[in-house]
């Protein structure tokens, strides 16, 4: 037998990151990875584990002699049994790891660190770093492995992060779907084994989001220990909950590697996408709250500052590709005369472009329906007063196409594999520096020829055969390069503003919209399907990028139709926009859209800059509440949508324990001007006449939370919009 050095028997250490209501500590030794000791609610500064955890923790029967908790980086073969947050080796060598060193250095004292962990036996080193924002409590983390090795390193899995989940987390929330059917919410109860999920389609995806939200007992939407994480990335990844032997949990998410994926050469590092975290005490809305305000903190406004959602103006549904420019040029008018303030020229526009089966990857205006270019258009339509904007689908290529005929090894594939088409298209290998310059300047042209302040960027298919020049997997090369895209062009650009779509909400994760400004949340436009879809997308994003446009009725979508009140009402929080032909419309329901679109304005400022709840009052009736701080705030907008029926007599009220108990409110009916508010509600009261006058009715803030707000009742597919204007205390 050959001696080995003893095991870790290094004095500990315990280091500590504070949030506003959040804490984690580690226990660190400097011969093995640190130890997790504790993420959960805020504690204060100067509280420690005070003993090292194995002194705490008789071993069982049967058990290795030492104990080996779980770490912010267990590995695999070495005495511990769970998920491994890595997973390498060297031509089969080296296929167990364990840290021998670890090195703190702190980046931000008490907010930020970044701790690097060596396995001198396998040669490598493993940084992860974790930072938890004092205002936002959502702690973000990621890994950095190196191969310190002389020969190379294949990687199959390396866990962004691994964090502990208390014995208390009782279910499990994540998202599923498909195109026109995203944020399908999942419930799923966690127990003595491993939920797991994981995505290969190269893109975010429509039916794996990557995120969920662990409950415990005392979750509701406004209470209750909550914890949550996603995962911020565009492409394949992985998430697992697995079930330990002290009653907790782990949770890992990262990046799914294609097999031969990542082989680092000697020296070379592999940096994991990054895991967003967050916890609170306050529920489902508190955990959305954190994550809406560390999104907000970091999209990439111009100068820093958003400026208020213009109302959009999108041509797909009421034109798709037949494009004649006198018909758009009147499309322009009817916008800009309802109020419409961006004007974005979807699918068809460019040369051949004529059916979804040709033209992808010829980025220049089709002569026939644009003889003198896209010049004409763009400038009506700025001369108007709106903004305009233009639809690219930069990642594809159709084989039908003057692109692909001359370069037809530009297409991800795999030799000797049949190329897979969807939608009739192919996927451009833009991580080949030719692909992508070729894209660059064929945007970079129009952008700067024409008065483009917006581009909506698609990606209308999952990736198959995605082989690279090299014939090796290409999925995250492939990622990277959209994001070094997009930064190039809005580097050469700074005004320009970017919507992520992908089949609508295919491509909807924090790393995207670190490269843009809007995503569009689904291809449904169905008002009806709208409510769960956007619901679910405001457990994580924040309304003001979210694009909820009015569609007409028959939904295009669904076949349903559903009134323009309803339709109005579940647009309005999010980034408004419309999407049909409104030159069709008749004069009642111009003026009612009209009306919409100047409630949006009113109100973008308080939906758009401040909290969000969402909450239920049963029997079919759904609600979000928007205000302009926390429950302290002085402006409130409630927005209740009845879904079905009723099957009470009675309607339930809406119960906001969100709003302060010691203050009184000033309770106002928020209609569109015009509109009658029989075409949002019936079967009316004094209680709700009283509503249509500011000012005649007050009610406690302590009976709202308790007992709630009435509601009217009210047939299925309609809406009930109320103001709440906190009263200032000599009134009270």
């Amino acid at each position: 037998m050959t001696n080995h050095p003893p095991l870790p028997s290094s004095p500990a250490q315990f280091i500590s990151l504070h949030g506003k209501e959040a804490s984690l500590v580690l226990e660190v030794h400097a011969d093995e990875a640190p130890l997790w000791r504790y993420w959960g609610p805020r504690l204060p500064d100067q509280c420690q584990p005070g003993w090292p955890l194995r002194e705490t923790r008789p071993l069982p029967s049967f058990n290795l002699d030492f104990d080996q908790p779980l770490t912010l980086a267990p590995t695999f073969g070495v005495g511990w049994f769970g998920q491994s947050a890595l997973l390498a080796h060297r031509d089969g060598a080296d296929f167990a790891q364990a840290i021998t060193h670890c090195e703190v250095e702190w980046l931000a004292p008490g907010r930020a660190v970044r701790l690097h962990l060596f396995d001198d036996v396998a040669q490598l080193r493993l940084s992860v770093k974790l930072s938890l924002d004092p205002h936002s409590d959502v702690l973000l983390m990621s890994s950095e492995l190196q191969n310190r090795g002389g020969e190379p390193l294949d990687v199959q899995w390396l866990a962004a992060g691994t964090l502990p989940l208390p014995e208390t987390a009782l279910a499990v929330r994540s998202y599923a779907g498909q195109h026109n059917h995203e944020f399908l919410l999942q419930v799923e109860p966690l127990a003595r084994g491993t939920w797991r999920r994981e995505n290969r389609r190269g893109r975010t995806s429509h039916d794996c989001f990557p995120g969920a939200v662990i409950t415990t007992a005392a979750t509701t939407e406004h209470g209750g220990l909550t914890y949550a994480a996603h995962l911020a990335w565009s492409g394949n990844h992985q998430q697992s909950i697995e079930w330990l032997h002290d009653g907790k949990y782990q949770w890992q998410l990262g990046e799914w590697l294609a097999p031969g994926e990542c082989r680092l050469a000697p020296g070379q590092t592999l940096q994991s996408p990054e895991i967003v975290a967050t916890l609170s005490r306050h529920g489902l809305n508190g955990v959305a709250a954190n994550f809406h305000a560390e999104l907000r903190a970091r999209l990439p406004w111009q100068g820093g500052a958003m400026k208020p959602r213009p109302v959009h103006l999108n041509t797909w549904e009421g034109f798709y590709f037949d494009h004649d420019l006198a018909r758009l040029k009147d499309l322009a008018d009817s916008a800009a005369a309802v109020g419409i303030e961006r004007f974005v020229l979807d699918d068809g526009w460019f040369h051949g472009r004529h059916h979804d089966r040709a033209a992808l990857g010829d980025w220049w205006p089709d002569a026939g329906k644009y003889p003198d270019g896209l010049q004409p258009l763009a400038r009506h339509v700025v001369d108007l007063g709106m903004e305009f904007g233009l639809w690219f689908e930069p990642e594809m290529v159709n084989p039908d196409s003057e692109l692909h005929r001359a370069h037809p090894d530009w297409a991800l594939q795999l030799a000797g594999r049949p190329v897979l088409t969807a939608r009739n298209q192919l996927v451009l290998d833009i991580s080949r520096p030719e692909v992508a310059q070729y894209l660059f300047e064929q945007m970079d042209a129009l952008l700067r020829a024409l008065p483009i302040s917006y581009i909506k960027w698609d990606h209308n298919r999952d990736l198959t055969s995605a082989g690279g020049r090299d014939g090796k997997a290409a999925y995250r090369a492939q990622v990277g390069a959209v994001y070094a895209l997009m930064a190039r062009l809005r580097a050469a650009h700074p005004a320009l503003e970017i919507e992520s779509c992908s089949g609508g909400g295919g491509r909807i994760d924090f790393a995207v919209l670190r490269h843009s400004h809007r995503v569009w949340t689904s291809d449904c436009i169905d008002a009806m399907s709208r409510v769960a879809i956007q619901r679910g997308f405001l457990q994580f994003f924040p309304p003001e990028i979210m694009g909820s446009h009015i569609g007409t009725a028959p939904a295009h979508s669904t076949g349903r139709s559903q009134a323009m009140a309803f339709r109005g009402a579940v647009a309005l929080p999010g980034h408004l926009g419309v999407e049909f032909d409104l030159r069709l419309l008749e004069a009642q329901q111009r003026d009612e859209l009209q009306g919409w679109i100047a409630l949006y304005k009113q109100w973008r400022g308080l939906l758009h800059g401040g909290r969000v709840w969402q909450g239920e009052a049963g029997d079919g009736v759904l609600w979000q509440l928007h205000g302009d701080g926390d429950g302290d705030g002085a402006d409130f907008l409630l927005l209740c949508y009845r879904c079905q029926p009723s099957a009470l007599r009675y309607q339930r009220p809406a119960k906001l324990p969100m709003l302060d108990s010691g203050a009184r409110y000033a309770l106002s009916l928020v209609t569109p001007a015009g509109l009658p508010p029989q075409a949002l509600y019936n079967g009316s009261a004094p209680f709700f006449e009283a509503l249509r006058q500011p000012g005649q009715v007050e009610l406690d803030g302590a009976w709202l939370a308790e007992e709630g707000l009435p509601l009217p009742r009210a047939m299925a597919e309609t809406a009930f919009i109320v103001r709440l204007q906190r009263l200032p205390l000599e009134s009270v």
